[in-house]
């Protein structure tokens, strides 16, 4: 049975993949990952920089014996993933890059890297995770979903949340998205707020034998917003 391994984005956490567990779970081997400082693994102090959580990923895999899977990053998770890909190319068998881009400084997104910095030290964790959490939907607070993913997110300390913040900020991947040769979905919901066309553009157009798929009427989290859709997407993708 093939393992298909899910990584959460930036405030996120493994619970936020239950959709994907319950539809995938009959005909993969589903493997959710719960970053260090987020999620289930809150307790751990966060490291800084992206290649020290593709790190953790991939010990994590190697602890279960597992040698190869599909990998499904979402945004900070799609750096991540990313990261996977350039240190341990043979690992991957297919790869969907959900709702990210390969330059951390985020050009487009609803606010700087620095003033969300700014911002949680005068906020605090709670108000700052469910205030970003908000702006991954298409109608924020409003949406269906959104309070189970402001619960998952406010798991994150401000430790984890400036560490993150740090490790996209000065993280890029540009120069290696030739290099990618596994399979690869560039999956985007077309009103998503971090996000914008042109990051989602250059994983596209640079990385060989990569297909697109935008999702209307979604923000940054299309998997909460459209999970009907989302879950066809990738089935068809991977089989």
């Amino acid at each position: 049975m093939t393992t298909l391994v899910f990584v959460h984005g930036f405030i996120g956490g493994s619970a936020q993949w239950s959709s994907q567990r319950e539809f995938f779970n009959d005909r993969y081997n589903v493997v959710t990952i719960d970053l260090p400082g987020f999620g289930e693994n809150s307790n751990m102090t966060a490291p800084d920089r992206i290649r020290d959580y593709a790190n953790f990923v991939h010990d994590k895999l190697t602890a279960k014996g597992i040698d190869e899977f599909d990998l499904v990053g979402h945004s900070m998770g799609g750096m991540i993933v990313q990261e996977m890909v350039a240190t341990a190319p043979a690992r991957i068998k297919k790869l969907v890059l959900y709702g990210t881009g390969a330059v951390g400084i985020l050009p487009g997104r609803f606010e700087t890297i620095e003033e969300s910095k700014h911002r949680a030290l005068i906020d605090g964790p709670k108000a700052t995770t469910r205030r970003i959490s908000a702006t991954w939907f298409l109608h924020r607070s409003a949406a269906v979903a959104y309070e189970h993913c402001a619960t998952i997110a406010e798991h994150a300390s401000i430790q984890a949340i400036c560490a993150g913040l740090d490790a996209m900020q000065s993280w890029s991947a540009v120069e290696r998205l030739p290099n990618i040769e596994s399979p690869t979905l560039v999956l985007w919901g077309d009103n998503d707020r971090t996000y914008s066309w042109p990051q989602i553009e250059q994983l596209w157009r640079t990385i060989p034998n990569a297909a697109l798929a935008v999702v209307p009427d979604c923000a940054h989290a299309v998997h909460f917003e459209k999970p009907t859709i989302f879950n066809a997407l990738l089935d068809d993708f991977l089989k």
